[in-house]
C-alpha cells in the first residue's frame, strides 16, 4: 500500500505555523510527515528557516499517529554526528517510536554557515559514511570512542535511548551513491521518480529490500490553488529554485546565488515541472510516476506557506482520496 505524506517546509513557514500545519495534516489523513532541515531558505521570498529539530520535538507532542522524518539532515558539517545521534534518540522517545532519521550529504546553502568550507561530493559522501557508522555505534548505548578520517568521538554515550531503535533513511541520487549507502541504511530517500534507483538498491548485498523491510521515500512539490494563475505566480516566486536540479542546488551558498541562478526561469518553466491550480486529477498524474517507479512513500510539498491552511482545509482530503484510489 502506497503511503502519502505531508512536508513541513521550514523554508516557507514559521515554527508555530509548522506545528499547527502538522496537526491539521494528521487530522485530514496524511500517513506521515517529513521536515526539511535548513539554515537558509532557497529564495528570500520564502522567508523562513526555523530550527527543524525544535519544531519536530513540538510536532511529536502535538501529534499522535503520523510517522515523522527529517528530509533530510546533513550530519557532517553544521552538526557533528554524535550530536545528531543524541537528537535522534531523544526525538524517537518523544515520538513514541514514530521517527525516522533521514540523512544526506548536504547543501552548501545550509552547511557553509559554520565556516568549515564546502568539500567536493566524494569527500562529502566519505564523511556521511563515517557519520552513519558513528550514529549507529552510539545508538547501541555503548561508550564510544572513534578516530576516523573526518571525525573524532571521545568517550561518548547516549544515555536516553528509545525502546524502538531509530531507523535511518539516506538520500541517494545515482548508482554510485546507492551502492555505497544501501548496506548502511534502512530506507532509500530520493526526490526523482527513478525506478533504476530502487532496482539498483535491491541488487546490493546487505540492502533492505524495497518493498519489504525497506521503504523508498519520495517527495514532490505541488501548488494547489483555486486560481491557476495565482498558483503559477506563487510557484515561480517561491519555488523556481527547483528548476536547477541537484547538481546545481547542492553547491549554491546563498539565497542571492539561487536568485541569480534562476533569473531567467519563466513562470511557464515552473508550471511545466510543478502541477499548479485546482485540478486534483492533474496532481494525481504528477505523483503517479513515483508509485510506478516503486516508491512506497510519497511526501507532498504544498508551495507557499500562506496557502497551506486553505490547502489542508479544502483540498487535502479529496486529494488523498484520489491518490489512494489511483495508487497500488
Amino acid at each position: 500500500m502506497t503511503r502519502f505524506g505531508y512536508t513541513l517546509m521550514t523554508e516557507q513557514s514559521g515554527p508555530k505555523d509548522l506545528v499547527r500545519h502538522a496537526v491539521a495534516a494528521e487530522r485530514v489523513g496524511f500517513d506521515f510527515e517529513v521536515s526539511s532541515d535548513h539554515y537558509f531558505p532557497w529564495l528570500s521570498a520564502q522567508g523562513h528557516a526555523p530550527h527543524a529539530w525544535t519544531v519536530l520535538g513540538a510536532v511529536a507532542h502535538a501529534t499522535e499517529r503520523v510517522d515523522l522524518m527529517t528530509y533530510v539532515t546533513c550530519p557532517t558539517i553544521r552538526y557533528h554526528p554524535a550530536v545528531v545521534a543524541q537528537k535522534a534518540a531523544t526525538l524517537q522517545i518523544l515520538a513514541d517510536g514514530r521517527f525516522t532519521l533521514g540523512l544526506g550529504a548536504g547543501e552548501n546553502l545550509n552547511e557553509h554557515v559554520v565556516g568549515e568550507g564546502w568539500p567536493a561530493v566524494d569527500v562529502r559522501q566519505d564523511m556521511l559514511v563515517e557519520a552513519i557508522e558513528i550514529i549507529r555505534a552510539l545508538h547501541t548505548g555503548d561508550l564510544t570512542t572513534w578516530e576516523g578520517d573526518h571525525f573524532r568521538v571521545d568517550s561518548a554515550r547516549i544515555w536516553d535511548l528509545p525502546d524502538e531503535p531509530v531507523q535511518i533513511g539516506v538520500a541517494v541520487g545515482g548508482e554510485k551513491a546507492v551502492n555505497r549507502f544501501a548496506p548502511l541504511s534502512d530506507h532509500l530517500v530520493a526526490t526523482e521518480p527513478d525506478a533504476g534507483l530502487i532496482s539498483t538498491w535491491n541488487a546490493v548485498d546487505g540492502a533492505p529490500s524495497i518493498p519489504g523491510t525497506g521503504r523508498a521515500v519520495g517527495q514532490i512539490p505541488i501548488c494547489w490553488d483555486p486560481d491557476e494563475q495565482a498558483a503559477i505566480t506563487r510557484a515561480h516566486e517561491q519555488f523556481r529554485w527547483f528548476a536547477g536540479g541537484w547538481a546545481v542546488n547542492a553547491d549554491l551558498p546563498t539565497t542571492a546565488g539561487f536568485a541569480g541562478a534562476t533569473k531567467f526561469v519563466r513562470e511557464e518553466d515552473v508550471a511545466a515541472q510543478i502541477p499548479c491550480g485546482p485540478d486534483l486529477d492533474a496532481i494525481v498524474e504528477s505523483v503517479k510516476p513515483f508509485w510506478e517507479a516503486g516508491f512506497t512513500d510519497i511526501a507532498l510539498v504544498q508551495v507557499g506557506g500562506d496557502s497551506v491552511d486553505r490547502f489542508l482545509a479544502e483540498a487535502a482530503e479529496p486529494l488523498l482520496e484520489k491518490l489512494r484510489s489511483a495508487a497500488p
